[in-house]
């Protein structure tokens, strides 16, 4: 088709989907979104290879031209990665599944004994005590429940409340493997049938055992139940903008669409916390897995690998405190991050043995995810190459360009949009992915280089938060402010000056400068902490509890 063609055809094609989509919220309509969208995508980057081909074997050559397709491969391998996390993504939620719980036998002599694991390294009594004092309160039979209190820091007062409250407590003499090791010690004392899994903040709802074991009995081959993460507190992004159930909390996107997605797959991940696993499962693969920092995520595969599986229930049956800084949220997410390339490294799940061809699509994209450090810190300077350096990395009329990029950014947005609802809104995973790109570039690609180094870090809970700019964590985004707001002063002068036979290149430039610079400032209003204090007693603690555990039995009526 001529470009006139080509233009009239996305304009087509957006038009209809945007129609469609206004029209009927029917799944076929999202489904003809999601293939226009793959359409449109994949005529950009087919393209976008097109004429940097072209480019490169352009019969006139000189130095300049040479740094030219350096910068415009480097766009292109970004642009690359980031359609086909698009398309993978699309693929990995093209139905959410919306399980259902499955009741229990009638006759409770039926019901299986559980082991409920609650494991502690550092955080306070207090924090823990909620948990505790919840889980013994849960709706099962009292002689078939056993509350197991896994403390790795091997406290006194731990000790002493545990026999307090009637609970068991299991101490280690040796603390390797972190977490994953503490519950392995535990399993060797253990043998219930089913282990539920809560960490130490996560309070539960009475009814969690009676949500989620049905499905546990109805099929022997499930060897673990996952339950979303809810937080009753603000992360630091939520708190330090003012925007605490206004905008969606990051994990709703997983919790709330993706994990629904991967159960349709059998592709359910193991979160760390509010799951169920069957202890033949576990017995069958060895225990939690060790070998890497995301030893939930490892030790789901590793059920599938042998054949179990795994399943969601999206429903809110506990809650918990959020990363409660800035540096706590980010060091979070470094580990995940190298998790889950350490795990793409040592078992490969697109190769691995066992698995059915959608589980591997499943983990591809959730691994691939984790290294959109590089393409988003490329996507941050791009534009510079040419306002700060002159260098060309986009070849081609700024109309051309147009003609093939904004069918894709536009049905990227609108059908993601779609997808994930309320779960999350536009731009917000840019904002999501700045924050920590310039913390997670390296330890992702050295996990890929040597999956054995880093180690366990634990996450800081119920600590307090004094106002203050984190200027450390601050840092990497001032330098990108002053680089694009320095390469927006340039553009002034490219347009006025020096480029004025390509005034609508530089103003593309420059429109792309504005919106990072845009997503530059929201992460450094994020880095101002605001003030956060929090202090309890053991009847303000109960107070809380009990409140807590009626609004979440509220939530679960509205739902």
């Amino acid at each position: 088709m001529t470009q006139r063609q080509q233009f009239l055809f996305g304009f087509i094609v957006v038009v209809a989907c945007i129609g469609l989509g206004a029209l009927t919220k029917a799944r076929f309509a999202t489904h003809f979104m999601m293939t226009a969208s793959v359409g449109v995508s994949v005529r950009y980057i087919w393209w976008r290879v097109h004429m940097v081909y072209a480019f490169g074997h352009s019969a006139q050559w000189n130095a300049s031209m040479t740094r030219d397709l350096i910068f415009m491969l480097v766009l292109l391998l970004a642009e690359m990665y980031s359609v086909l996390v698009l398309l993978l993504g699309h693929f990995q939620s093209v139905a959410p599944l919306k399980r259902q719980p499955c009741p229990l036998p009638e006759d409770r002599t039926l019901w299986p004994q559980v082991d409920i694991f609650i494991p502690t390294y550092n955080e306070p009594l207090d924090l823990v005590r909620r948990t505790v004092v919840a889980a013994t309160e849960l709706e099962w039979p009292r002689e078939k429940l056993r509350v197991v209190i896994l403390d790795d820091g091997g406290r006194a007062e731990f000790r002493a409340f545990a026999e307090q409250e009637g609970v068991d407590y299991v101490a280690r003499a040796e603390h390797h493997h972190a977490k994953a090791g503490n519950i392995n010690h535990a399993l060797i004392g253990s043998h219930a049938p089913f282990v539920v899994i809560l960490d130490c903040d996560h309070v539960p709802t009475r009814d969690f055992l009676l949500m989620t074991m049905g499905w546990m009995l109805k099929d022997e081959k499930i060897g673990l139940l996952q339950t979303p993460h809810h937080f009753y507190s603000p992360d630091p992004i939520e708190r330090n903008l003012g925007l605490f159930r206004t905008v969606p909390n990051e994990g709703e996107l997983f919790y709330g669409v993706i994990q629904d997605g991967n159960d349709l797959w059998n592709a359910t991940f193991f979160c760390g916390s509010c799951a169920i696993l069957r202890r033949a499962a576990l017995d069958e693969i060895g225990g939690i897995a060790v070998e890497s920092v995301s030893e939930d995520a490892h030790t789901s595969l590793r059920m599938q690998m042998k054949g179990w599986n795994t399943a969601y229930l999206n429903m809110i049956l506990s809650a918990g405190l959020a990363t409660e800084s800035v540096a706590a949220h980010v060091t979070q997410r470094v580990r995940w991050a190298r998790g889950m390339i350490q795990i793409l490294r040592m078992d490969n799940p697109p190769l691995a043995k066992g698995l059915s061809f959608t589980q591997r699509l499943c983990y591809l994209n959730s691994m691939l995810h984790f290294m959109y450090a590089a393409p988003r810190l490329i996507f941050l300077l791009s534009p510079l190459t040419y306002l700060l350096l002159g260098q060309v990395n986009i070849p081609g009329r700024w109309l051309t360009i147009l003609t093939y990029a904004m069918p894709h950014l536009i049905l990227a947005i609108i059908t993601n949009s779609r997808l994930q609802g309320h779960k999350r809104h536009s731009s917000w995973s840019e904002v999501y992915e700045t924050i920590l790109s310039p913390f997670i570039f390296l330890p992702t690609w050295l996990a890929m280089l040597n999956p054995k180094l880093g180690k366990f870090n634990v996450t800081q809970k119920g600590s307090q938060q004094d106002g203050r700019f984190d200027s450390a964590m601050a840092r990497p985004f001032l330098v990108l402010l002053l680089l694009n707001l320095i390469g927006l002063g340039l553009a002034v002068m490219r347009y006025l000056y020096w480029n004025t036979d390509h005034r609508d290149t530089v103003i593309v430039n420059a429109i792309w400068v504005l919106f990072n610079m845009i997503i530059l400032g929201v992460t450094v209003a994020v880095c101002l902490e605001k003030r956060q204090r929090r202090g309890s007693n053991p009847t303000s603690v109960l107070k809380t509890l009990n409140l807590l555990i009626l609004g979440m039995t509220a939530l679960q009526e509205m739902q």
